[in-house]
């Protein structure tokens, strides 16, 4: 590559001086070191390759310039020349040094070579240079006035030769890679992939091109305002025509890289998105899926469903990030699909569609199980609290029943009641939740048919766990109100129990109130017969009113005995109720016959006396009858009450100023006798 020498050789060639035929100067300066003449004819081939070959025609004048060198260094180079560009070299001047090369030019005439060379040779002075080529054609080294700098040519020129290299090189390489995609279908192969990627950057190749062809279209390539910087002509330069064809293929043939890349990227996205759903959907349909057909039971606890629910929740887990890739990969193809083409529009509608129904229907299915799992901890939970009432309810039904009094019976009877309440409760939300759950299992959705079998199986055996466990609850329930009303009818009897008790109690109470008023306060025997009826009327009534209430009690103790008969409590028994009772009553007889005794003979002594009173001739007979049924009265007042257990009860009459006991005869004037005993009449007993 002869680009890449040029910088170490002392060659230069100056396109924009020209000579007076308008053919381009060619300089080799030589210097005093030796010079390859290998280098410098691989120089000068490069150098003659780059003017056009309407330039060439015009011929080539080369300027030797040997005032640093030796003769026959300077022979070399120009015989040299004959074998290098004999046809285009018009002229060669060579620039000899002062007075030096006089007395040997004489052993080499170039002019007498002339035929033989095919160019003419010149031995001229610097200074005498400008006569062959005008002044402003040559540089400052040759006293001309041509701006030239050839580390500039060089620089500028070595970017041009990389553009061309690259762009050449680039254009062949996506010439190829365009007409292998167009002669062949879809390459799916990864080194279709790998030879999509071509040598050079097509970016950075035609940014470069761009910057030089600027360069040349301001005219400071090879133009006319001297070395490297100069402008030149159309016809006397290619480097702008053929920077602008490179541009002008390379940008046509990067075009259709670029869209070629973007069909190629565009399948390869598809191919991709194709292999993520697949996988997604392969992955749902098959362990994803035998995941949850593994997970169909519901515990036969609550601890056990609880363990079900984290292995469903790990289930879940995995799941998410697969849901995950499908949310990706659903924005993906939405994108893809606002741009793309109508086949690649129905293929990926087609993918989206096929991802979304199974990721749905498996999303279904994670919740269905899910609500399952659900309403089983909730069936699960309330069995468990409904067989810890009916525990507690049967353990309060086994427990021994001694209460102290009816209050406290009546408190546990309404314990009890209360909860068969709470296992009436529990047992109904219990069925409620068992039809939950089966309505859960019946509604989950199903798999295909041909997998519907295993399954099918295990919801039955569910089916049938959930209604063994609500008619299990429902045995104990029954039998816990079986019980609950032979309690509730044993603590019924114990609360009439102790009312009888109470009752019988409170009639013993009545009839000791009932005698001691009798005794206290029944003592007046009436004025007359008229009041003396009365009182006896109404001591009869007394009479009565007690002996209901003695009636009252005896039949409240029979029904405690009877009651405590029925409950089997042996160590309960009417107790010295009954003898008080019958105590009192006896007492209470006594008393109310000897009341009733001196009611009749009050009466009988007042009919007397009154009978008399009523004679105008009283006789003595009548008298007699007064006298005796009196004194009959008295004695009867005068004598003590004897109650059936011995106790002697005694009450005499006394005034209440005097405290001086007055006893009551029947002697003297029988009016006065009558007024007395009538009026303050002694207590009966």
């Amino acid at each position: 590559m002869y680009f890449e020498c040029v910088p170490f050789l002392p060659v230069r060639l100056s396109l924009g001086g020209k000579d007076r035929r308008s053919g381009l100067i060619l300089t080799i300066p030589l210097s005093s070191d030796q010079t390859s003449m290998e280098e410098l004819s691989a120089t000068l081939d490069y150098l003659l390759s780059i003017p056009s070959e309407k330039c060439k025609a015009r011929g080539f004048t080369v300027i030797v310039d040997g005032r640093k060198s030796q003769w026959n260094i300077v022979k070399t180079v120009v015989l040299m020349l004959q074998n290098v560009i004999p046809a285009e070299v018009s002229l060669v001047c060579v620039v000899k040094p002062d007075e030096f090369w006089d007395k040997k030019v004489t052993h080499f005439c170039f002019w007498k070579e002339k035929d033989r060379l095919g160019f003419e040779v010149i031995l001229v002075s610097a200074n005498k240079l400008t006569r062959y080529i005008e002044p402003c054609q040559l540089t400052d080294d040759f006293g001309g006035s041509l701006d030239y700098d050839h580390s500039d040519w060089l620089n500028k020129r070595l970017v041009f030769e990389k553009f061309t290299k690259e762009s050449t090189s680039l254009l062949d390489e996506l010439s190829i890679i365009n007409e292998s995609d167009k002669s062949s279908t879809v390459d799916k192969d990864k080194s279709a992939d790998c030879a999509l990627l071509p040598s050079f950057d097509p970016e950075t190749v035609l940014q470069t091109g761009h910057e030089l062809l600027s360069e040349l279209q301001q005219r400071r390539f090879n133009g006319s305002e001297g070395g490297g910087g100069g402008q030149g002509g159309e016809e006397e330069l290619l480097a702008q025509p053929q920077v602008m064809k490179l541009l002008d293929s390379l940008r046509e043939q990067y075009t259709r890289y670029q869209e070629l890349c973007r069909q190629r990227n565009k399948r390869t996205q598809l191919d991709e998105i194709h292999a993520k759903v697949m996988q997604v959907v392969t992955w749902l349909q098959g362990p994803g899926s035998e995941l949850l057909k593994t997970q169909q039971e519901i515990g036969d606890s609550m601890r056990a469903a609880q363990a079900l629910q984290q292995k469903h929740e790990e289930i879940e887990s995995q799941h998410s990030e697969w849901f995950a890739v499908y949310v990706e990969l659903n924005q993906q193809i939405a994108a893809l699909l606002s741009a793309g083409e109508e086949e690649e529009v129905v293929e990926l509608k087609a993918l989206q569609q096929q991802l979304s129904d199974v990721c749905y229907r498996q999303a279904a299915q994670l919740e269905g199980r899910q609500n399952v799992l659900q309403a089983a901890q909730g069936f699960h939970s309330n069995t468990q609290e409904l067989s810890q009432q009916l525990d507690g309810l049967l353990g309060m039904l086994c427990a021994d029943v001694a209460p102290a009094d009816g209050a406290s019976i009546q408190q546990n009877l309404k314990l009890l009641e209360e909860k068969l309440q709470t296992v009436e409760a529990g047992l109904t939300s219990l069925r409620q939740k068992g039809a939950l759950l089966m309505e859960q299992m019946c509604s989950q959705p199903s798999w295909s048919l041909e997998e519907t079998e295993s399954p099918a199986g295990e919801q039955q055996d569910n089916v049938q766990h959930i209604q063994a466990v609500m008619e299990e609850m429902q045995l104990r329930k029954q039998r816990c109100e079986d019980m609950v009303d032979v309690r509730r009818l044993k603590m019924l009897q114990m609360v009439q129990l102790f009312k009888c008790e109470e009752d019988a109690l409170q009639a013993v109470e009545w009839l000791g109130e009932l005698l001691d008023a009798l005794l206290k306060t029944h003592v007046r025997l009436g004025e007359d017969t008229q009041e003396t009826r009365t009182m006896l009327d109404k001591h009869r009534k007394f009479v009565d009113v007690a002996q209901s209430t003695y009636d009252y009690g005896r039949q409240l103790l029979q029904a405690t005995v009877v009651l405590c008969q029925s409950l089997r409590c042996t160590t309960r028994s009417s107790g010295d109720t009954l003898p008080r009772l019958n105590r009192v009553w006896k007492q209470f007889t006594v008393s109310t016959e000897e009341r009733q005794q001196r009611l009749e003979l009050t009466l009988t002594f007042h009919t007397a006396a009154e009978k008399v009173l009523q004679l105008e001739c009283v006789d003595a007979e009548s008298l007699d009858e007064v006298d005796s049924s009196g004194k009959t009265l008295l004695d009867r007042l005068t004598m003590p009450v004897i109650f059936p257990d011995g106790y002697l009860y005694t009450h005499t009459h006394t005034h209440t100023h005097t405290h001086k006991t007055v006893f009551v005869t029947c002697t003297g004037d029988p009016h006065l006798n009558h007024n007395h005993n009538m009026s303050n009449p002694s207590p009966i007993l």
